[in-house]
């Protein structure tokens, strides 16, 4: 039986840090990476961006090369996966049976791409993007694609859309309800982005029903409930994900849509934390709800307070959320979370390709969308994160800075 005093499962932006904070600490006991990828950690993002479009090669998008963890004595375990947990004697056992004890464990599994549950959601052609071996799929195929349907508008989808874009393929966006980026942003985001889409030849379609994917072993087109039929040869489905923690609540642990973790992220279990997309945890910057962030800056932010915990300093995670995304020239920067708001102002004119959708929920500004707008992103985090209460008027007007704003409202 292999044991190591720390056991990290998953070996994606929060593990990966968990490791790397545990080692900045000076911590000396053994630790472990068990990963259900053959890859050594890498970045995620650049899945539906800079890798989707071939600007970066794979090298480029790891988070450390391979041989750092062994310079730090990281073991990582490729190519396995978690079969179940036993909490009381503190062991797993992995898929292949081999089983593996530990002093603490760190669950950062992430989650899996929900599929359609559809006929023909099987057929060849078929595809998500949450891996490497996700994309490198789609990219051995793509000769033979002149047409693409992308179930989902958030950012997964649109930013593959863009992408497809630029590499010649008709694409068509279908997306269940009245917006894209509905869940997610404002109203007039949605539009601009919608609008901006179409303007480059991409086919958004807005509260679609799919009811069947066409094919006969391949996919061929995707059949809407108004019965119409959009042809397409590669179909890239994203709807979200499902967190990968059945280990856990069928060990006992608290949770449902995730693993409830509390103001440290310890779960119900003795000795094992959870972090990053799986983590269901008392957010600060959304009024104190229940809820799971899927960001690298939550990994990683969760990554690091487990590791001080570890490490003899205990902390609770508490860090302002962000967000990003890049389709075309646009780069979008988000600074907390706007479930909740009451009242949208817009800073700037959308026409200039350069403005920000400021949230306030109460009078209070909660959250921020700055599109190509990087000032009022980084000057309006101080907003949201000590809850300051301008004027729409003053929020509106590009004249001050935010920053300005945010001194003259701190001297009143």
């Amino acid at each position: 039986m292999m044991h190591y005093d720390i056991l990290i499962v998953g070996g994606g932006h929060g593990g990966a840090q968990a490791a790397i904070a545990l080692r900045q600490a000076n911590y000396e006991g053994s630790i472990s990476i068990l990963n259900a990828e053959p890859e050594y950690p890498y970045e995620r993002p650049p899945l539906s961006k800079d890798y989707f479009a071939g600007d970066k090669a794979f090298e480029r998008i790891m988070i450390r090369p391979a041989a750092f963890w062994t310079e730090r004595a990281i073991d990582i375990m490729l190519g396995q996966r978690v079969d179940s947990v036993d909490p009381a004697a503190h062991q797993v056992s992995v898929f292949d049976g081999t089983i593996i004890s530990y002093g603490s464990m760190i669950w950062a599994t992430g989650g899996s791409p929900r599929q359609l549950p559809l006929e023909g959601g099987n057929l060849s052609g078929m595809h998500v993007v949450r891996t490497r071996a996700d994309v490198d799929r789609m990219l051995d195929g793509l000769d033979d694609v002149a047409e693409v349907a992308i179930v989902g508008g958030g950012y997964i989808g649109l930013e593959a859309a863009a992408v497809l874009r630029k590499m010649g393929k008709k694409v068509t966006v279908l997306e269940a309800m009245d917006r894209v980026l509905a869940r997610v942003a404002g109203e007039p985001l949605s539009r601009f982005y919608e609008a901006e889409h179409r303007a480059h030849g991409v086919d958004v379609r807005l509260g679609v029903e799919i009811t069947a994917i066409e094919g006969d072993g391949y996919v061929t087109g995707v059949r809407l409930g108004d019965g119409a039929l959009i042809p397409a040869q590669m179909v890239i489905v994203g709807i979200g994900i499902i967190p990968a923690v059945a280990p856990l609540l069928n060990a006992g642990a608290a949770g449902g849509a995730g693993v409830d973790v509390d103001a440290y992220c310890r779960t119900s279990l003795p000795d094992i934390f959870a972090i990053g997309d799986c983590a269901a945890h008392a957010n600060a910057f959304a009024g104190g709800n229940i809820m799971r962030v899927e960001s690298v800056q939550n990994a990683n932010d969760m990554a690091n307070a487990v590791a001080k915990s570890l490490t003899g300093e205990l902390t609770q995670y508490h860090a302002v959320p962000w967000f990003w995304s890049n389709q075309y020239d646009l780069r979008l920067q988000t600074v907390g979370i706007s479930a909740g708001y009451d009242t949208t102002i817009l800073r700037g004119d959308p026409n200039t390709r350069s403005f920000s959708l400021i949230y306030l929920k109460v009078g209070k500004v909660i959250a921020l969308d700055c599109v190509n707008a990087t000032k009022d992103y980084v000057q309006g985090r101080l907003f949201v994160t000590d809850g300051l209460s301008p004027t729409g008027d003053q929020l509106a007007d590009t004249a001050v800075t935010l920053k300005e704003l945010a001194a003259e409202l701190a001297a009143t």
